[in-house]
């Protein structure tokens, strides 16, 4: 079977998203800049990042075959691409919330908070995201196994329907850091991914373009246009951010140039670790700055700080960490090999 093709375009847009969490917390730092609370993405961005991380399970994994193997090697892929870096922003928040005086914005403090950040079941500031985020991993299996055989096994298919119907009918029940609450944008993400891979991609020319620029734009200010604080969780947004991706996907027009371009690509790169570190980086930046710079200046510092944080957390901590698990993983499984 012939293998995915990298979209580079998701790249981008999954730099656009960071970039939009990044410019959300400006108010929580800088809380007297009144204009910074024009700027808050930060339900749009994650959302984006839901429907990413579906899309590309779907598209990476749903066309290949389901094994024993291949389900333990894809989960020791995806645990090694997110914990190791969470782990150490995790340590580093709670180290950075018992200093003094810090006073840090988004403390994580006291035995219990950590160990339930550790074991994934903690929602202190970017980290709620990460457990819903693992838990569709383990849940992508069901959906692997589905898509393996759509006909043979249409009962699968039915009852993930049925099951998802009943959450939708209860309102997504339960705390964010859960699966149910969110599956929405998991699900819509991964049968956008599958449909992608089964149609090719699709080039629509410019008009496609232009037409998603317009529908990312208008999603991540969709709070301020429609007042959606309290209401933009559920199926109308996960679907606009399904759409919003399978679009991208198709690299039309504008977006191949635009989306795929080297600094947004790099974004997206080192997305994950300006994710997690921003905070706390621009947080201390902007302790550590002079009082007499110009407010503006300043903000700027603090977000040049966060990017450059993230390319060294890539590069000394998630990418060789993932290098020397994976390259664990494959030695011991080629000394004991798994049943294929």
């Amino acid at each position: 079977m012939q293998q995915p093709q990298h979209i580079r375009s998701l790249d981008g847009l999954r730099g656009i998203a960071s970039f939009a969490v990044v410019l959300s917390h400006i108010i929580l730092l800088f809380p007297g800049e009144t204009w910074a609370g024009a700027l808050v993405f930060g339900n749009e961005a994650v959302a984006l990042f839901f429907c990413l991380s579906g899309f590309l399970m779907a598209y990476l994994y749903g066309g290949k075959t389901l094994s024993r193997r291949s389900a333990t090697d894809y989960l020791v892929h995806r645990f090694t691409r997110i914990y190791p870096v969470y782990f150490v922003a995790v340590i580093s928040v709670a180290l950075l919330s018992m200093v003094p005086g810090l006073d840090y914005p988004q403390p994580l403090a006291g035995s219990v908070e950590i160990i339930r950040h550790i074991v994934l079941l903690g929602s202190t500031g970017v980290f709620w995201s990460i457990p819903p985020e693992i838990q569709f991993y383990v849940f992508f299996l069901v959906l692997w196994f589905w898509f393996e055989k759509p006909r043979d096994r249409l009962p699968l298919g039915v009852a993930i329907a049925i099951g998802f119907i009943m959450l939708a009918y209860l309102g997504f029940p339960g705390p964010g850091i859960l699966l149910p609450s969110k599956i929405s944008y998991f699900l819509f993400g991964a049968l956008a991914g599958r449909l992608f891979a089964l149609t090719g991609r699709l080039n629509g020319g410019h008009a496609v373009g232009f037409l998603t620029l317009a529908a990312l734009a208008f999603f991540l200010a969709s709070r301020a246009i429609f007042h959606t604080e309290e209401s933009f969780w559920g199926v109308t947004s996960a679907l606009a951010a399904a759409v919003i991706v399978f679009l991208t996907a198709t690299e039309s027009g504008v977006l191949a140039p635009l989306l795929g371009s080297a600094p947004l690509r790099h974004i997206g790169k080192i997305s994950f670790s300006l994710y997690l570190f921003h905070m706390p980086v621009m947080f201390l930046a902007s302790k550590l700055l002079p009082e007499s710079l110009p407010v503006g200046l300043t903000i700027a510092l603090c977000i040049v700080a966060a990017m450059v944080f993230a390319d060294i957390s890539y590069r000394v901590v998630e990418a060789p960490s993932r290098t020397v698990l994976i390259g664990a993983w494959k030695r011991r499984t080629l000394s004991t090999p798994l049943p294929a």
